[in-house]
Parts: C-alpha cells; sequence; structure tokens
C-alpha cells in the first residue's frame, strides 16, 4: 500500500506547491512564488522515478500527474506573469493568461494518448516551459520594453508546448537509487539558498531552462538547412548517379 502511494506522495506535494504559489503570487511574493513552482519542477521528476524504482506505476498515477502539472507548471507561472505585466494589458493581459496552460494542458493531453518515443518530446514539455515562464517574470527589470517582451515571450513559450518540435526527454535518464534517501536534504540546501539569496538563484535557474526550451528550436532549423543542403547537389554528381 505504501508503495503504491509513495510516488503519488511526490505528486500531491507538487500540486500543493503549484497553489500556494498562485496564492503568494497574488500577495505579490514572486520571488517566492517562482521558488515553489521550481520546487515543483523537483517533485515532478521524481514522482516517475520513484514510481519505476517501485513498480508502482499506474494510470492513476499518471493522471494525477498531469492534472498537477496543468495548476503547477500551467496556471501557477501565468499568475505570476499576470501580476507581474499582464495585470495592466486589461482584457488581452487576461487572454494570453488563459492561452499559456490551454496550451499546456493541450500539451498533456496529447502527451497521455499518444505512443511517441522514450527518447524525445513532441513539443516543450510543460514543466520546462513553466518553470521558464516563473523565471523569466523576474527579469521585469532587466529586459527593454518588458510590456512588450515578457507578453511575446510567454506566447512563444505556449506555442512551444504544442508544437512538433522535439525536445529530449532527460527522465529516462537513471539515477543510482541511492540517490533518493539525500532528495530532503538537497530540498533543504535549495529552500536556504532561496532564502538568502532568491534574486540570484531564481534568475540562475532561468538560464538552464531557457536554453532547453531553445535547444529544440535551434536544433530543428539546422536540420532543415542540412535537408536543403543535401537536396541541392552538384549537377556533375547527379549526371554520375
Amino acid at each position: 500500500m505504501v508503495r503504491r502511494a509513495l510516488p503519488s506522495m511526490f505528486t500531491v506535494g507538487n500540486l500543493f506547491l503549484g497553489i500556494i504559489s498562485i496564492i503568494v503570487a497574488f500577495q505579490g511574493n514572486f520571488d517566492w512564488a517562482a521558488l515553489l513552482v521550481i520546487i515543483g519542477m523537483l517533485l515532478d521528476g521524481l514522482d516517475g522515478r520513484v514510481a519505476r524504482m517501485l513498480n508502482a506505476q499506474s494510470e492513476f498515477g499518471k493522471e494525477l500527474d498531469s492534472l498537477s502539472d496543468v495548476i503547477s507548471f500551467g496556471v501557477a507561472p501565468a499568475f505570476i506573469m499576470y501580476g507581474v505585466v499582464l495585470k495592466d494589458m486589461g482584457w488581452v493581459g487576461m487572454v494570453i493568461t488563459a492561452v499559456f496552460p490551454i496550451c499546456g494542458a493541450l500539451r498533456l493531453a496529447r502527451f497521455n494518448v499518444s505512443a511517441g518515443s522514450p527518447n524525445y518530446f513532441i513539443g516543450l514539455p510543460i514543466t520546462a516551459a513553466g518553470g521558464v515562464l516563473a523565471t523569466l517574470a523576474l527579469y521585469h527589470g532587466m529586459l527593454p520594453a518588458p510590456n512588450i517582451t515578457l507578453p511575446l515571450f510567454m506566447v512563444f513559450l505556449a506555442y512551444l508546448m504544442i508544437s512538433n518540435i522535439k525536445y529530449p526527454n532527460f527522465k529516462k535518464v537513471g539515477i543510482p537509487k541511492a540517490t533518493y534517501y539525500i532528495v530532503p536534504l538537497i530540498l533543504a540546501i535549495v529552500l536556504g539558498t532561496f532564502m538568502f539569496w532568491p534574486e540570484y538563484v531564481n534568475r540562475l535557474i532561468f538560464l538552464p531552462l531557457a536554453f532547453y526550451a531553445l535547444y529544440g528550436v535551434l536544433k530543428k532549423n539546422g536540420n532543415k538547412k542540412k535537408r536543403k543542403t543535401d537536396a541541392v547537389e552538384d549537377p556533375y554528381e547527379r549526371i554520375a548517379k
């Protein structure tokens, strides 16, 4: 019983943090709201691994994970961005706020019903998109014309989730079982770091997440250029064939 419930406990923890993140964002504490989304990402990465380690995968766990992800990485980051910039844009800001979690829900629904490949995802995973959006909001004071650039980035991330761009699946990378026992220590260190240097750590976490989001786009464009190059053959080479 405990073996089957343990993975869902991580998932419920992720859902709990997502709900609290929304509440904290409404209170104007966007650094802490982003922190809760990031910690939720850690829990989301563990629930599936723990389920596979304990051989406790189930359809219930899969559906619960998807529902939790919509809240923690769809709704919560969207509300963070709404509190930072979109609230000043009237009905346009409301629409953009709604579009992001809707695209995330579509992304998850497609993932749940398609066989796919164990090596890559089709479309940017909502976990990564939500992490990018939550931490991107903290750059509000550093970007030129943030009232324009931040909503555009948000719409772009929403598009990446429902696109056909391929992203590598790091969840299949094996992790030693012993590491699961130090997860509470890791979470404590992360929490302590955020308490003392939230303005720096939150923004640093944005960088690898943003690189992952752009990786699929750059790789797809590179593959297109390669196909075009291969299609243009030397006429003498064509005659030789």
